[in-house]
């Protein structure tokens, strides 16, 4: 049978843990994202934190972008991030698909132009049922643009465009004249691998 912990020592364990604040990384401006309690600056490493575009701007309009870190360094009372992907809430995926329409999902492997490895997976909502020749072609034109932006661009001006929504603006100039496009969104990021890793 366990022990049970006493009071005592549970609060003397408590009292030795330290906070340590949570910054985003350079990318997004260092803000905090929050804090956390260890005993030991190193068990934080490895430790995964998440929010939103809308808490990290306070534009609650893109509450519906959850970024992901990873904590990657401990100094001084405070934890810095690295980015390790994003992706959109699952309400707000359920409120772009229609009836009679055609949801195209792409799912890339890209590299960066600084040698990032990134899984990436975009998608296309028509307004009417697409063609099976229609969905082939705007698949194609989704990959090419996005495998295309990665290759031109570094890890954080590559993120940017994704985060932002400048990467789906690109793959809907590039693919509203083989069928007519509702909405085009990148639905998932990852990051699988980094320079020298």
């Amino acid at each position: 049978m366990a022990r049970k912990q006493s009071k005592s020592s549970r609060t003397d364990s408590y009292k030795k843990k330290t906070w340590y604040s949570i910054a985003a990384p350079e990318m997004f401006g260092t803000h905090d994202i929050g804090a956390t309690l260890a005993d030991e600056p190193e068990k934080l490493i490895g430790r995964s934190v998440s929010t939103t575009v809308g808490q990290l701007t306070n534009d609650f309009s893109k509450q519906n972008i959850k970024l992901h870190f990873k904590i990657s360094e401990v100094t001084a009372g405070a934890a810095r991030t690295k980015f390790v992907g994003h992706q959109l809430t699952r309400d707000y995926i359920g409120s772009l698909v229609r009836r009679d329409s055609s949801r195209i999902d792409g799912n890339i492997e890209v590299v960066t132009r600084d040698g990032y490895r990134i899984r990436v997976k975009p998608t296309c909502m028509t307004i009417n049922r697409a063609k099976a020749s229609q969905v082939k072609a705007i698949r194609k034109s989704m990959i090419d643009v996005v495998s295309k932006r990665a290759r031109k661009l570094d890890f954080a001006r590559f993120t940017e465009e994704v985060v932002l929504g400048k990467l789906s603006a690109k793959i809907y100039r590039n693919t509203k004249n083989i069928y007519p496009l509702k909405r085009v969104e990148i639905l998932k990021t990852e990051v699988n691998s980094e320079p020298n890793a």
